[in-house]
């Protein structure tokens, strides 16, 4: 019996030190940042979501949670470009801006870094692809009203993959540029809203889905759309071996607050929220990736007086058609996650992007 008992022991140590021994260490940095915004997405419009989902989000998932200080360098109140800006370039910088600092200056971006190292690079987005968020990483200029200036240069940008709106930008333009030849003789495979960009399989893609903004969810955009886009945008870019960035944007979260609409922000949170969950999915079996979710600002100053997790309703009021200056939650899941815990500047977003995933240890 004793005998017995002791190779019962002697083999559960034996099995136990073998787990240890080649078990994967988990990586303290990433290979891959996939950083998703939620225009206007403050802690109301997360809870109305939630709400009207019938009480949970796959947001709920992440336990990593901080808050980032919004304003912009001229003014309490930031908009998207200052927003976006802090996050691409490090930097505080003043409303309108796109990828240059508080004096004009371009500033190279988290993106470029990215590319500058080998990583592949990608944008998804719900708006077109040159409104101001997702321009502020690849795109240099003083006033995010100079689409066209931001075409060309998103154009000649070297990202490989760009999945939005906006194809007026590129194609049909005044001064008769043709950009999508731009994009075609730089290797990306270029798709409008009638060809499926979910058959691509491999290589650079630039697929968009209408001349200027997609539609909202209420007014018929694909509810598998920005969840699809993102996955696809991921199969492409983590084929290279060196890993990727990748900015998705859930854009029309925002605009709901404009319209002080509660069906529209609802309805594109949790449109953001299902893409969240399929990312968060990928990157758990993946291991090597982190995830880092907020938004540049707060819209409408939200908030929400009642509601039913049963019958998923809200009644909510708001108090501008504007931004509000309030702090937007940080949620941040995988490798380096825990730098994104705390309150802090948005412009710390980008430090901690470049410490993890652009500088070299040691």
């Amino acid at each position: 019996m004793k005998n017995m008992a002791f190779k019962i022991v002697f083999a559960f140590l034996f099995v136990s030190s073998s787990l240890i021994v080649w078990a994967k260490p988990k990586p303290d940095r990433p290979k891959n940042i996939i950083f998703l915004i939620g225009d206007g997405m403050g802690l109301t419009q997360i809870f109305a979501g939630l709400t009207m989902n019938g009480g949970w989000l796959f947001l709920e998932q992440l336990d990593k949670i901080g808050f980032s200080k919004t304003q912009s360098s001229d003014n309490y109140v930031t908009d998207s470009a200052a927003g976006a800006t802090a996050f691409s370039i490090g930097e505080k910088t003043f409303n309108g801006a796109i990828g240059v600092d508080s004096l004009g200056n371009p500033k190279e971006t988290i993106l470029e870094m990215a590319e500058k190292k080998g990583l592949s690079t990608g944008l998804v987005t719900t708006c077109d692809l040159t409104h101001a968020t997702p321009a502020s990483f690849a795109a240099h200029v003083g006033s995010r009203k100079k689409t066209d200036s931001i075409a060309i240069q998103m154009a000649h940008s070297g990202v490989d993959v760009m999945i939005g709106g906006g194809l007026d930008r590129f194609k049909n333009r005044k001064d008769g540029l043709d950009l999508v030849q731009v994009l075609e003789k730089s290797g990306m495979k270029v798709m409008d809203s009638t060809q499926n960009f979910r058959s691509v399989k491999s290589g650079k893609l630039a697929w968009f889905g209408g001349k200027e903004h997609l539609p909202s969810i209420l007014n018929g955009r694909d509810t598998s759309y920005l969840k699809d886009a993102s996955l696809k945008a991921i199969e492409l870019l983590s084929q290279n071996p060196k890993g990727f960035f990748l900015m998705i944007e859930g854009s029309q979260i925002d605009w709901g607050g404009h319209n002080n609409d509660a069906a529209y922000v609802g309805t594109e949170m949790i449109d953001f929220d299902k893409t969240i969950g399929a990312v968060l999915a990928w990157a758990k079996k993946d291991g090597e990736t982190l995830v880092v979710i907020t938004a540049d600002h707060e819209t409408g100053g939200m908030a929400l007086n009642g509601g039913s997790f049963g019958n998923k309703s809200i009644d909510a009021k708001f108090t501008t058609g504007g931004h509000t200056a309030v702090m937007v939650p940080v949620f941040a899941y995988g490798p380096g996650a825990k730098k994104f815990t705390g309150i802090y500047e948005n412009t710390d977003i980008f430090w901690n992007f470049k410490k993890l995933l652009i500088k070299k240890k040691g």
